[in-house]
């Protein structure tokens, strides 16, 4: 019989210790700092896909915001016209993001790199003009206007503090799942693509279905987190899906770490956490500099900073940080070395 293997008391530790704070931090925190919480279990989905497609694939996306826009405006439409529960519509928006970006992903197999960055980039910067124009639909520069979410089932809970639950119920669902698939198969072959495309074709992996793969992937996450924005803001426009959208998601996971399981957890905290502490730290002086109402200025200085210090994200450092603690914790069980007895030298008989 196949034994498991060992856990080590200290992981055991961290999960319960994380357990008890994400299921806690609503009931301590006031009804901002919840919701805040609840945008960033948001973009931990989102940038769950962002880490499959460009951090195990390879694939550089700028254009991921676009995708949130499609499962976005997906929901608000549902809910606005028809009447469907919010609920309902979260699995149809990341379904119809990822039929997106399966079309988008197989016209951009041809090209790599800088090109296909460019590309993508081109589809952020076309969305809110799209969307302004057909605004019959969509409501352009008005905007869809969807009824607040409230509790189910009588429980007694804020509105914050059941968007925060939600949010963070399917963030985790959805963790557990890319954790799946970066450890299968799969995840394998995109991590072959990633390091070598030309010794990924050798090796007989289908090059065309895993690029495309990654991409539908990537679009039914950020589809799902758009869902999610949707639901928690009630209210969607345009602007909302500009190009600083995207900008920001590709900022978040190289920050938070590429090709790291915790990236996207530390990435979606500095999406949302760190503007607001630039914006504080503005109206600080230190000596005769100060810099009032500029929180921009602040916050590209924190972003130099974090890649200066943690190059690989902060879930690199984090690593670095867990590897040097075992690697403590295994020399001090190293057993010492039990001095060698002197011996009393032999007298030789001729």
């Amino acid at each position: 019989m196949r034994r498991l293997p060992a856990v080590r008391p200290e992981i055991v530790g961290l999960v319960v210790v994380g357990g008890v704070v994400l299921i806690g931090l609503p009931t301590v925190t006031n009804q901002f700092y919840t919701f805040e919480f609840a945008k960033v279990a948001i973009f931990v989905i989102a940038l769950l896909g962002l880490n499959i497609l460009t951090g195990y694939s390879g694939q550089i996306s700028l254009g991921n915001g676009a995708f949130m826009a499609v499962g976005g405006y997906t929901t608000a439409i549902l809910v606005h016209g028809p009447g469907v529960p919010y609920w309902a519509t979260i699995p149809a928006a990341g379904l119809l993001a990822g039929v997106g970006g399966v079309l988008i992903g197989i016209p951009a197999l041809r090209l790599t790199g800088i090109y296909l960055a460019l590309a993508t980039f081109a589809l952020a910067l076309s969305i809110p003009p799209v969307l302004n124009h057909f605004d019959s639909f969509t409501g352009g520069h008005s905007g869809i206007v969807m009824p607040p979410v409230l509790a189910p089932f009588g429980l007694d809970l804020s509105q914050e503090q059941w968007l925060y639950y939600l949010n963070a119920g399917i963030a985790l669902v959805l963790f557990a799942f890319a954790w799946g698939v970066v450890r299968s198969r799969t995840g394998r072959a995109f991590m072959a693509i990633r390091d070598s495309e030309t010794a990924a074709v050798a090796s007989g992996i289908n090059l065309a279905y895993y690029k495309t793969l990654a991409f539908g992937l990537s679009a039914f996450y950020a589809g799902v987190a758009g869902s999610l924005l949707a639901i928690a803001t009630s209210y969607l426009n345009p602007d909302s899906f500009g190009l600083s959208l995207s900008l920001a998601l590709l900022v978040g996971i190289v920050i938070g770490g590429l090709g790291l399981d915790f990236g996207a957890v530390l990435g979606g905290l500095f999406v949302v956490w760190l503007p607001y502490f630039a914006e504080k730290a503005s109206g600080l002086q230190i000596g005769v500099f100060s810099f009032p109402g500029k929180p921009d200025i602040i916050f590209g200085a924190l972003l130099i900073l974090i890649l200066f210090f943690a190059p690989n994200g902060a879930a690199g450092l984090l690593r670095r940080g867990w590897l040097w603690y075992l690697s403590l914790r295994g020399a001090a069980r190293l057993p010492a070395a039990e001095p060698v007895a002197e011996r009393e030298p032999t007298e030789i008989v001729p």
